[in-house]
């Protein structure tokens, strides 16, 4: 029967939606089908009234969502050739933090007539970090006030989450704040736009929302921070569901954009990083599941509750039910390559590239892994987004030192390579001092296509790599809660064994590389130190500066 019944995963990225058609029985990915957002990333300016945005902010128009429904899941469907009427079930997963303001009937503010102009109203993408001085005020309050739930999230919370990018909110646009019913993760709107049911999944709740033993931070605390504040708990507090469950069925409206049957079983929300583990078959403690793109999320499960400094958080059932969730991660990777691509590298390059048939990213890579470590003399920081982990700040910025005049293209970034190499081993040893080992690497996300950065990573971390065997890691691991809310299967534990895949151990550390890199690592400690932990400050006092050129004009 299973093998006639097939499920949707819908990934939605920083920059598209992904559709992926799966089959029940054992996880087989019969097709795919993407599409890109219309409005992409606001980064520099308002699409729709052409205003200049501040440093740091990222926003995107919820509409998009939608339109990924109506493109690429029917796509998806053709190309699988399938009967839509054998399809059991849908789950989606997201990008987090990504808030949405919405009225009381779930319309985003920004599709509000009169508030259409206003950039506040709009998506607020995880990556928008313009709310980094609320977050260290919440820091300083929390500490001052002793919250017991701040050791769960490393000490510190981030400016992507719910409670600093609300404060923000508040405090630049107290209009928008008041007319919100609510804040909410696009992870669990876009369930509310399939189902008609607004689910509060338990995954972007503990780790985003503070949502620990049950509760939100108290309205003291958040009145603390600012007395209109005070009841922040009520815009994002909601009925919770666990991962797997069923937050309700496909809507009429929702079958019209989609053309899969009305009534199937329309699965919780989910985060692209954590629903990818039973994908991976990674859900046992021990096994680290990094799913690497433009940024990198690590999450693990654990058989006990740890205080680890730096973590995104430690949520009981934040992953699979029965083991503590924990969540780590580098705001950016694949960005900080794009970035040095297509700012840093000559035109030369790409004519090489093109000429061998080969991409920019792809021949420099052929380059750089000509070196022997260390010979091109360089080393850097991985920060040119900020810190997620272990540090928890966005105001750091990156770092390349030791440039000389001798030095190549290829050289920059191979150190860029290595730095998030460095930034990850930063977070498996947090982790591993805190009495929480990291055992298994596992890597999901399109940078496990480049083989030469999955051995450095195994050689600088010292630990065997396992690659997913899917391309759409996400996808597939919200098409096997699609297929647990429809029944076919009772745990996701139970999915995850029958629908994911993984090759384990595919690359192994060399012991001669690994000895060198220990000695480039040891710089890297040095400097992540020195400028992260308060020794020069050098970093910080740069953005201001450029916040008051960039208010000036």
């Amino acid at each position: 029967m299973k093998d006639q019944q097939f499920v949707i995963g819908v990934d939605y990225g920083t920059l598209s939606g992904r559709a992926v058609v799966v089959r029940v029985s054992d996880g087989q990915e019969l097709a795919s089908a993407a599409f890109d957002y219309p409005n992409a990333v606001m980064d520099e300016k308002l699409n729709f009234s052409g205003e200049l945005l501040p440093p740091d902010w990222a926003l995107q128009d919820a509409h998009d969502y939608v339109e990924v429904l109506k493109n690429a899941v029917p796509e998806a469907v053709k190309l699988s050739g399938i009967d839509p009427t054998q399809v059991i079930g849908i789950a989606t997963d997201f990008t987090a933090c990504t808030m949405v303001p919405v009225i009381e009937d779930g319309t985003p503010v920004s599709q509000v007539p009169e508030y259409k102009d206003r950039p506040h109203a709009y998506v607020k993408l995880w990556k928008h970090h313009a709310a980094q001085p609320q977050a260290d005020r919440i820091n300083e309050t929390a500490r001052a006030m002793n919250e017991y739930w701040l050791p769960r999230y490393g000490g510190q919370i981030s400016s992507e989450w719910e409670l600093a990018k609300g404060l923000q909110l508040l405090e630049e646009d107290p209009e928008i704040y008041s007319h919100m019913y609510r804040f909410v993760e696009a992870a669990d709107w876009i369930i509310w736009q399939l189902s008609g049911n607004y689910i509060r999944n338990a995954c972007t709740a503990g780790y985003k929302g503070n949502l620990q033993d049950g509760k939100y931070p108290s309205e003291q605390f958040f009145a603390a921070l600012n007395p209109d504040f005070a009841s922040f708990a009520k815009k994002i507090d909601h009925e919770i569901g666990q991962l797997g469950d069923k937050a309700g069925t496909l809507t009429a409206q929702a079958a019209s954009w989609t053309g899969l049957p009305e009534g199937i079983a329309v699965a919780v929300g989910n985060v692209d990083a954590h629903v990818t583990a039973p994908a991976a078959k990674a859900t046992k403690p021990g096994q680290m599941v990094a799913i690497m793109g433009t940024s990198t999320c690590h999450v693990m499960n654990g058989d006990k509750l740890a205080e680890v400094p730096g973590m995104c958080g430690v949520v009981d059932g934040g992953i699979v039910s029965g083991y503590f969730g924990y969540e780590a991660g580098q705001s950016g990777v694949g960005d900080i390559f794009a970035w040095y691509v297509n700012n840093q590298v000559p035109g030369r390059y790409f004519e090489e590239a093109d000429k061998l048939g080969k991409s920019i990213h792809e021949h420099l890579t052929d380059l750089s892994a000509e070196q022997n470590v260390g010979e091109h003399g360089l080393v850097a920081l991985d920060w040119h987004s900020g810190n997620r982990s272990v540090l928890v700040d966005h105001e750091l910025s990156g770092v390349l030192l030791g440039a000389t005049l001798t030095t190549k293209a290829e050289d920059g970034y191979r150190a860029l390579l290595e730095s998030t190499a460095f930034g990850t081993r930063k977070i498996v040893e947090t982790f591993r001092d805190s009495g929480i080992p990291v055992t298994e690497f596992i890597v999901a996300g399109g940078l496990l296509k480049n083989k030469f950065l999955m051995q450095l990573y195994s050689d600088v971390t010292r630990l065997p790599l396992s690659v997913i065997n899917s391309e759409q890691g996400p996808a597939l691991g919200s098409a096997i809660h699609a297929a647990v809310a429809a029944g076919a299967y009772s745990s996701v534990l139970d999915a995850s064994e029958a629908m994911g895949s993984v090759t384990p151990a595919l690359y192994k550390p060399n012991e001669e590389r690994a000895t060198a890199y220990d000695l480039l690592y040891a710089e890297y400690e040095l400097l992540h130190d020195y400028f992260g932990r308060g020794t020069n400050d050098v970093m910080k006092r740069l953005k201001s500066l450029r916040r008051q050129a960039a208010s000036a004009k």
